[in-house]
């Protein structure tokens, strides 16, 4: 996989970890392979992540936002993209 998608919310409590780990199920459950593949989650320092390497990073964003969109939390979103070798993001969202 060329690019990296990640997606970020604020994370402050237990019941955002939950939060973390249904959407990344849900992710793992219905993102076509073919626009990406989730390959884990992050949660610390404030924040929490979920990590999709992915050839289609805009395709693999679009349908994230489809399945992603009527959750709570989906209002604190953040998504960024980069190459796999590259260190500066490009900012998908807001």
């Amino acid at each position: 996989m060329s690019f990296l998608l990640v997606l970020q919310w604020p994370a402050r409590s237990e019941v955002d970890y939950d939060e973390l780990i249904a959407m990344e199920d849900l992710l793992l459950e219905q993102l076509p392979e073919a626009h990406g593949v989730v390959d884990g989650h992050d949660f610390g320092s404030g924040e929490m992540n979920i990590f999709v390497y992915t050839e289609r990073p805009m395709e693999a964003f679009e349908d994230v936002m489809t399945l992603l969109s009527s959750r709570s939390r989906w209002s604190d979103a953040r998504a960024a993209y980069r190459p796999i070798d590259a260190e500066e993001f490009v900012i998908l969202w807001p």
